[in-house]
């Protein structure tokens, strides 16, 4: 009975599992645009500066951008940091792996 039991229950769940796939989750596709949008507008995004420019100077930047609403780009750029340094720290992959 324990047995038979398992197998409807993994019956159950493959079928769900399909389901899921068919009706949910085949052909979506990630909006590009607006997560970067939301991964520069992430105040956290600016603790990858700290190697580059300091942890003081990041501070600063994330204070103004949060009271400012703007992106932790916008706001290092405005206060002098260089765009190739900006490149290289706020890179989602670099991020995602930073010993690659």
């Amino acid at each position: 009975m324990i047995g038979r039991n398992l197998l409807d229950s993994i019956k159950l769940l493959s079928a769900a599992s399909r389901a899921l796939d068919e009706k949910c989750v085949r052909g979506i596709e990630a909006n590009e645009e607006m997560l970067e949008r939301h991964r520069e507008a992430n105040l956290i995004v600016a603790t990858a500066l700290n190697p580059y420019i300091g942890y003081d100077k990041a501070g600063e930047i994330v204070k103004e951008a949060a009271a400012s609403n703007r992106s932790i780009r916008e706001v290092a750029k405005e206060m002098g940091v260089d765009e190739k340094i900006l490149d290289e720290a706020l890179d989602h992959r670099k991020m995602a792996r930073p010993n690659d």
